[in-house]
């Protein structure tokens, strides 16, 4: 796809694809899905729905043609998050609980900024701590994930991912 344009190295994070259940879609075809619209240099990190690729093209492009073409091939939408390598560095270097065992940290990856009364209409926090940054949630479950009752408020589309895999992430952007 050679525009002449400088390529940016885009993380795609996808809601609800993995390689079984409901959201089955395998890495292998989503690669080339992604390569099939262009995009260069395109790998998967884990099945779970994270892709990198190169682009000349901006984030309001890419997320609905991605969309798009994820729909056609799901038979339903998926939610598609999209930052570029910087911004996904700058989402790991914002860690709000620099402290936190990354295991037990997840970030939630909105489309949109965080809505303003979300921290206060989250119910059954007992030793969790949050913070809404931008178009991130920081989670902190100091007592794990699978022992909490913490509620969130509904939200525009999100994806979550751990701190770990935002680390691997941002390392595979460059």
């Amino acid at each position: 796809m050679s525009t002449g344009k400088p390529m940016t190295t885009i993380i795609a994070l996808l809601r609800a694809v993995n390689v079984g259940g409901t959201g089955m879609l395998p890495m292998a075809e989503l690669r080339a899905l992604c390569a099939g619209l262009g995009y260069e240099d395109v790998r998967t990190y884990i099945a779970s729905g994270n892709i990198l690729f190169r682009s000349p093209r901006p984030e309001a492009e890419i997320r609905p043609t991605l969309e798009t073409a994820l729909a056609a091939r799901m038979g339903k939408p998926i939610d598609v998050m999209v930052h570029t390598g910087a911004e996904m560095r700058a989402v790991l270097e914002a860690n709000p609980f620099p402290a936190a065992d990354p295991k037990r940290m997840v970030v939630a990856f909105l489309n949109a900024p965080v809505p303003a009364d979300f921290l206060g209409r989250i119910a059954n926090v007992d030793g969790e701590d949050v913070a809404a940054l931008g178009r991130e949630i920081y989670i902190h479950y100091a007592g794990g994930i699978g022992r909490s009752r913490l509620k969130l408020p509904p939200s525009p589309a999100a994806t979550g991912r751990n701190l770990n895999a935002v680390a691997k992430l941002a390392s595979l952007a460059g």
